[in-house]
């Protein structure tokens, strides 16, 4: 018994250091590098219109991609939850693609199909006044993609623990398909839904590779905030792209606490509740 505690705390702490060097040690120094001299770095950060603007681009691109994935992924999630059909295990699969696959090669792919003169479709709606490669559409879906599987793995499993027990009795009783939905659906997916949309907002948040190739990188005009942290360092101003990047893994970290805050008060209430 022992030997089995002593086990489980050298085992606790190993993972503590690993996951000390691997992330909290560089975040600290991020942090670090951002105070140096006070608020100064901050503030001059977010004075610089170039850098204002790629955080509002970066912020609009995500909220914007979060709501296609948590349409998306609900529809998804019914999908999966309540119906079987053929390829099913294997449609199941691919939606944890973009956790598998590199960014950049998502980005490319994009370029393929709607590149401005060779892609598929690009040179079409090119002709049509709509570009998608080196705009805000491209930006958004490539954004889109490589957070995809993140609301449908939340949801999926409340879905098949809850059944359809309540669903077929709300409409035995009269219920059409959108008041089930609403009343009976939704409620006992909320708060899976909520931690699906946080993730989905952090990991939309940080998006470097697949954002590069498609958005062309454009000052003032495609540069997120994560692409302008590297312009940034690479161009030795090395404190806006530390006060760039502190804010970012700070709203990243706070993400994480709501989750983890929502988790905790949500098995507590369930707890005392019996359920």
């Amino acid at each position: 018994m022992v030997e089995k505690s002593a086990t489980r705390y050298v085992l606790r702490f190993a993972v503590i250091v690993y996951l000390f060097f691997l992330v909290g040690w560089p975040v600290w120094l991020v942090g670090q590098h951002t105070f140096e001299q006070g608020l100064e770095s901050l503030r001059a950060a977010l004075s610089d219109p170039v850098v204002v603007f790629s955080l509002q681009l970066t912020l609009a691109v995500a909220v914007q991609a979060v709501l296609l994935n948590t349409v998306f992924g609900v529809g998804v999630s019914l999908l999966l939850a309540r119906y079987e059909f053929p390829g099913k295990r294997v449609f199941s699969a691919l939606l944890d693609l973009p956790l598998s696959v590199s960014p950049v090669v998502v980005g490319l792919a994009l370029v393929l199909v709607y590149g401005p003169r060779d892609g598929w479709f690009g040179a079409w709606l090119h002709e049509r006044g709509f570009d998608v490669i080196f705009s805000a559409p491209g930006m958004i879906m490539a954004t889109a993609f490589i957070s995809l599987p993140l609301v449908i793995r939340e949801v999926v499993p409340v879905l098949q623990e809850r059944g359809i027990d309540e669903e077929q009795a709300a409409a035995s009783l009269g219920a059409s398909p959108v008041q089930t939905f609403l009343r009976i659906t939704l409620p006992g997916i909320k708060w899976a839904l909520v931690y699906g949309v946080v993730l989905t907002f952090a990991r939309a948040l940080g998006e470097f590779g697949a954002v590069k190739i498609v958005s062309g990188n454009l000052e003032g005009r495609t540069q997120t905030a994560t692409l302008l942290v590297e312009q940034k360092y690479q161009d030795f101003e090395q404190s806006t792209a530390y006060a760039t990047a502190f804010l970012l893994a700070a709203v990243s970290v706070a993400c994480i606490i709501v989750v983890t805050a929502l988790r905790t008060d949500h098995s507590s209430t369930k707890a005392r509740s019996g359920t």
